[in-house]
């Protein structure tokens, strides 16, 4: 079974910035596509940034030039760094993996979630 932990959330006001990460298994962090998707209160779970087992990265246009999605080898962390945040990205925030080399955002490519942390931001 895939371990997904993600580290708490936070709050920030508008323009400001946060990082998002979480811990993910040996295995499934070496050879599977790795994903964070959000969760807005009212919207469908909609994928933010997706890196795959080449490191190729891919986002969703509202994330693209903001947000960056990266791995840290050394204690298989997934990291999400987001930038220039707007109320508009308040939501929960779930780290994903999906149980294949190569992913985009379908939901059924993804096979274990994390529990979701919270972004709050402030205007």
């Amino acid at each position: 079974q895939v371990q997904v932990v993600e580290s708490e959330g936070g709050s920030v006001q508008a323009g400001g910035s946060l990082r998002l990460s979480c811990t993910v298994s040996e295995y499934a962090f070496d050879h599977y596509c790795l994903a964070w998707f959000r969760q807005i209160p009212g919207k469908e779970r909609e994928g933010v940034a997706r890196i795959d087992v080449l490191d190729d990265t891919f986002y969703a246009d509202f994330a693209e030039g903001r947000f960056t999605i990266s791995k840290v080898n050394a204690n298989r962390t997934l990291v999400l760094n987001m930038n220039s945040l707007t109320p508009e990205d308040s939501g929960t925030y779930i780290c994903a993996v999906g149980e294949k080399m190569f992913c985009l955002f379908a939901l059924d490519d993804f096979q274990s979630w994390g529990q979701g942390t919270q972004v709050t931001v402030s205007s």
